[in-house]
């Protein structure tokens, strides 16, 4: 070893670490207890929010993200608090407009957040520019970020320009973001050598231990040069999540590169959030433990745990290795994108499309055709052009950086959400999700905000005194004494309710709404005619396009469905009048029923 370089930590439990092994479900509750003790451990920085904890905020819990950043930005006065932020996709699924990426950035800034990692999901570097300048501008830090993959088009060379280009952009330093744990330790060694050679910025190594490496990668990016690792505590680490925290500062401590970081604390921490992560038990999966064949799949950790979430919610969980290995296949269709968001669920719903329909691109996301469209920027190698003319027909495809055709955005948000935007933030989260965004505030305007089920943790029978187990049933003037005892698994999405009815043990079979869709009809009949419409995957209709007695023609869209995130259009089969409409928007449909009818 040469000279001494303490190495800088980025704790990611907060963030990163519940996205990749628990669907980002972790509330603000659980994470305000422990702040005092995180924020005395001497942490470089904490990674609070961006990635899908917004999402997850207003779809799941609930919560008002803006609210949470503040309450974390009190809790923690002593150390940086750090975001995740999709360049112009800013935490959402499409491009915004340049007026609202800078609102959204000053924003943040004036919550709380002093850290910006900004990425772009295929590292088209133009689509970070206006991100990278507002966070400038908020006097905030800047650390411009590369998406590591690999592909026949992806070596150290055009990492090491892009890395350049950061510099060139005023980035205060550059991220490595390995989000598949695709990085191997000499791969990493020489990596990290290349670009602190040519870039004489902090370098931080952010890499998920899914192909169980990211430890040794880590070692070896420090040696090469690297300043600042990110880690999870070890309750929450490993698999695909991050190095544990205290490993990598035993591994580092009494050397040259020691973090200065306490063990005792850590422990402390760690056993707090060992107890909350069996509060959302419902959420782990197997699928989030070390695997090395991500090497092969490159599935993203956080990507991991969600499509597990997301194909259980379709009754499909035993199809995951089929959707796995069809990712790579769609990645190369699309160009090799590095998978992440909001490529990974780009790539990732449309594999699940081609495996569940049964047979490649027969129906095609809106999200791959803006994709097709040059609608999230360049990729990285050519696309493939069969898919593009099956995906757009002869309508034309844009080279330029997306934002580019996009007019100002904010005075019309904020016109569109009205009164029920009571402050800029509101506005801000309507921008990032309008449907979704809106629900949320009129049931926050109505009192009617209600966060997801957490279920009873299963005690082998015996009640848990954490979770509220005895309660009085009233049913048809009769009134019950019920205690669940416990809960068990009985296939199929479905659950065993072991309870206590007046005293009489019983056991109940039940279907948790929230975590498994039954393939309830709504008393739609089945189909069995062409002029049928029905939708290939279960999902929620967000919009009818036409009209009873209208002409259609065939391959008209018709309806607008919403699965697992992504949106996809359903087309007539034929062509001929609608003689009916069986859906309304919001409505929840299963795959063989007849939503519309055309004769």
């Amino acid at each position: 070893m040469s000279s001494k370089k303490k190495i800088e930590v980025t704790e990611v439990i907060l963030r990163d670490a519940h996205q990749s092994l628990i669907a980002t479900r972790m509330r603000t509750e659980d994470m305000l207890p422990i702040c005092a003790k995180l924020d005395a451990v001497g942490f470089w920085s904490l990674e609070v929010w961006g990635g899908a904890t917004f999402d997850a905020c207003i779809r799941f819990l609930k919560e008002d993200p803006w609210q949470r950043l503040q309450q974390l930005r009190e809790a923690l006065p002593n150390t940086r608090l750090q975001m995740l932020l999709r360049g112009q996709n800013l935490l959402g699924y499409r491009h915004y407009a340049d007026d609202v990426v800078e609102a959204f950035v000053q924003k943040s800034a004036d919550n709380g957040i002093d850290v910006f990692r900004v990425f772009d999901a295929l590292n088209d570097l133009r689509n970070i520019e206006t991100a990278m300048a507002a966070v400038k501008k908020s006097g905030k830090h800047a650390q411009g970020t590369i998406c590591y993959t690999t592909s026949p088009v992806h070596d150290s060379e055009l990492f090491v320009k892009q890395a350049v280009q950061l510099q060139e952009m005023g980035a205060d330093s550059i991220a490595i973001k390995d989000m598949a744990g695709l990085l191997t330790p000499y791969a990493t060694y020489d990596l990290v050598k290349a670009i602190k050679s040519t870039v004489p910025l902090p370098l931080a190594i952010h890499s998920h231990a899914t192909s169980g490496l990211a430890p040794l990668c880590q070692l070896k990016a420090i040696e090469a040069g690297a300043d600042r690792i990110d880690t999870a505590i070890s309750s929450f680490a490993g698999g695909t999540s991050h190095p544990a925290t205290e490993y990598q500062v035993a591994a580092l401590k009494d050397t040259d590169y020691d973090t200065g970081i306490e063990l005792d604390t850590l422990t402390e921490i760690a056993d707090y959030f060992r107890e909350v992560r069996k509060k959302y038990h419902q959420f782990e999966s197997e699928f989030t433990r070390e695997d090395i064949s991500v090497q092969i799949n490159q599935v993203p950790g956080g990507m991991m745990s969600n499509l597990a979430n997301q194909l259980k919610d379709q009754n499909a969980l035993d199809r995951i290795r089929d959707v796995f290995n069809e990712i790579p296949k769609v990645r190369e269709d699309l160009g090799y994108p590095p998978l992440v968001t909001p490529t990974s669920q780009i790539v990732g719903t449309q594999a699940v499309y081609n495996v569940l329909a049964g047979e490649r691109y027969k129906t095609i996301t809106n999200e791959v055709k803006r994709y097709l469209q040059g609608g999230y920027g360049q990729p990285p190698a050519a696309v493939n052009e069969a898919l593009r003319k099956k995906a757009i027909g002869n309508e034309s495809y844009s080279e330029e950086r997306p934002a580019d055709s996009l007019q100002p955005e904010m005075e019309k948000l904020t016109r569109d959400i009205g009164e029920l935007a009571k402050s800029a933030e509101d506005v801000l989260t309507f921008a990032m999700f309008p449907d979704l965004g809106r629900e949320y505030l009129e049931q926050r305007a109505a009192g009617t905000l209600q966060a997801e089920q957490l279920l009873p943790i299963d005690t082998g029978g015996r009640p848990s005194s954490s979770i509220a187990t005895e309660f009085k049933l009233d049913v048809h003037g009769e009134t019950y004494d019920v205690a669940i005892t416990g809960v068990g698994e009985s296939g199929s999405g479905r659950r065993k309710l072991y309870i206590s009815l007046d005293g009489m043990p019983e056991e109940v079979i039940f279907e948790p709404l929230n975590e498994y869709v039954a393939a309830d009809t709504g008393g739609r009949k089945k189909a069995t005619e062409p002029g049928h419409v029905t939708a290939a995957m279960p999902g929620n209709v967000v919009e009818v396009l036409v009209e009873e007695g209208q002409e259609v023609s065939a391959g008209q869209a018709v309806l607008v469905t919403e699965a697992m995130k992504m949106e996809s259009e359903i087309n007539a089969n034929i062509a001929g009048t609608v003689k009916a409409i069986n859906v309304s928007k919001g409505d929840r449909v299963t795959p063989g029923e007849v939503l519309m009818e055309i004769g």
